[in-house]
């Protein structure tokens, strides 16, 4: 299995796309090459990158343009959680400010150190991951609770017939057979085991709802950490 993480790399300078090409692959990156916005959204949809470094003044579709729509398209809602570290040449605070409020993860100016754009790169690419593993957690969570549920309906189910049976066992009394008090007697042991095993399951699966509800409590909400990650 091909564990290597996936960069897109969006310029329309070729130089700066065999620049990055070489560099990045070198340290064991796969990666993917677009001379403009329309080709790096075609390129999303059949490669899913897991990052993708975007220069903003482009033709056809600028960065900006790009950010928009992978953020905000419903076309493209499954790829609105690829990271995006744009580049440009434009220094202006505004600038900077509007490609973050887009949803881009970094904002780098030209002329850049390839050194800072490598640790940029590593940053973005370790808080998406932690990202991923808490929301694979809270999923392991919700699954927790539904099957908790489920196991408590149904031993709620079997409890009361297994009482009734017990007592209507009971009720049958000295009057019977021997052969009837013994099926009696074992079903009224059977009854009280199994009633018994009922209490302890429901019990173990009581405990392991409230565990999960107390990670639940203790746990970020997921939309406040993406948010703060990025701001």
């Amino acid at each position: 299995m091909d564990t290597k993480k996936r960069i897109l790399l969006v310029d329309d300078e070729q130089i700066n796309l065999e620049f990055f090409d070489v560099m990045l692959t070198k340290l064991g990156f796969a990666i993917e090459k677009a001379e403009n916005g329309q080709e790096a959204l075609e390129i999303v949809k059949r490669w899913k990158p897991d990052l993708i470094l975007l220069d903003n003044v482009m033709p056809k579709l600028s960065g900006w343009e790009v950010t928009r729509i992978l953020k905000t398209s419903e076309e493209y809602r499954e790829y609105s959680e690829i990271p995006i570290i744009m580049f440009s040449a434009m220094d202006d605070v505004k600038d900077k400010v509007e490609g973050l409020e887009l949803g881009a993860d970094d904002y780098i100016t030209k002329p850049f150190n390839f050194s800072e754009v490598l640790a940029r790169i590593r940053v973005v690419l370790r808080t998406r991951e932690l990202v991923g593993q808490i929301e694979r957690r809270e999923e392991r969570i919700r699954v927790s609770e539904e099957i908790a549920a489920r196991v408590l309906d149904f031993v709620d189910s079997l409890r009361a017939p297994l009482r009734a049976l017990t007592v209507d066992a009971g009720a049958l009394g000295p009057g019977c057979g021997d052969a009837a008090r013994s099926f009696v007697e074992r079903a009224m042991e059977d009854s009280t085991r199994a009633l018994s095993e009922l209490d302890a399951l429901d019990s173990a699966v009581s405990s392991l709802k409230a565990e999960a509800e107390s990670l639940k409590k203790q746990e970020t909400a997921l939309p406040t950490l993406k948010k703060s990650l990025r701001g």
